[in-house]
């Protein structure tokens, strides 16, 4: 694991100099990003901090992949999130602990390689101004980065943004899309790219079924009042989550675990990795 004085120090500077709207602070290994990439896997989230949630969204993608070439996966930092404040863990903490949690997936997808996983993977640690998917997407495409040589700007890289359920309403809410407050702007994102949805049964959202229907009223065209098109719900795959009986992790419960300095729970929150670097700085003592 890196250690802090160095990675904080790295990413306080970078955050400094980031000017853009869109950019790429560090790899993990360090290596370029391949000519062929065809697909990029994007996993957005407040990382507050990164925990076995993230683990098993990423770790699912990448290992029932059916893209061909080289695999990329980014992990991406919103330093402007629309509805979340940057507390109680800086950025500097969250970036170093985007980058310790890659090291700990790479070693768990090398400890249950599959046929499916061909070839090396890289992480890419990013962050991002923009708050809402499409306008990220949009930024990502055009940024030049993940860009295949000889391509048009209109033929991107594909790109499959994992989330859980819970991201998929405010994706689907109008009020996320002024001046006019419809779906329009979605469009862009599901012309060229996916979305991998893992369920998350839970009070807000219902289980399974409930979740499938939400899907299927846009499937049904029951969204197309709002500007919601019926074929991009073939745009979005749901996937199994968390099997049942198994406990419920989510980043909320790791802060409370280090709050309460339980290392036990943090452990069953976080990877191995992510908790040493929360329970060694000292993070979320405070609380929420």
């Amino acid at each position: 694991m890196p250690s802090p004085p160095p990675l904080l120090t790295f990413f306080h500077s970078a955050l400094r100099s980031f000017t853009s709207t869109f950019q790429v602070l560090r790899s993990v290994p360090s290596v370029p990003i391949p000519p062929t990439l065809q697909t990029l896997y994007i996993l957005d989230s407040s990382f507050n901090p990164p925990t076995r949630a993230h683990l098993r969204i990423a770790s699912s993608a990448l290992e029932t992949s059916s893209a061909s070439g080289p695999t990329r996966l980014l992990l991406l930092l919103a330093i402007n999130n629309a509805d979340k404040a940057p507390k109680p863990a800086s950025f500097e903490h969250r970036l170093a602990m985007m980058t310790v949690f890659a090291e700990d997936l790479l070693t768990s997808l090398e400890d249950t390689k599959t046929q499916s996983l061909e070839g090396d993977i890289a992480i890419d640690i990013g962050v991002t101004t923009l708050p809402f998917y499409v306008d990220k997407a949009t930024a990502i495409a055009s940024s030049g980065v993940y860009n295949r040589p000889g391509s048009s700007s209109s033929i991107p890289v594909q790109q499959i943004h994992l989330a859980g359920f819970d991201s998929l309403p405010r994706i689907f809410n109008p009020k996320y899309y002024p001046p006019n407050h419809t779906l329009e702007p979605l469009k862009e994102l599901f012309t060229h790219h996916r979305l991998r949805v893992m369920y998350r049964p839970d009070d807000d959202w219902g289980g399974k079924k409930e979740q499938d229907a939400y899907l299927q009223e846009l499937r049904d065209g029951k969204r197309e009042n709002e500007g919601g098109k019926r074929e991009w719900a073939d745009r979005i795959e749901l996937v199994e989550g968390k099997a049942g009986g198994e406990e419920v992790v989510s980043s909320t419960k790791a802060r409370r675990a280090a709050s309460s300095g339980d290392m036990e729970a943090l452990r069953k929150m976080c990877t191995e990795g992510v908790a040493d670097w929360v329970s060694n700085e000292g993070l979320y003592k405070e609380g929420e």
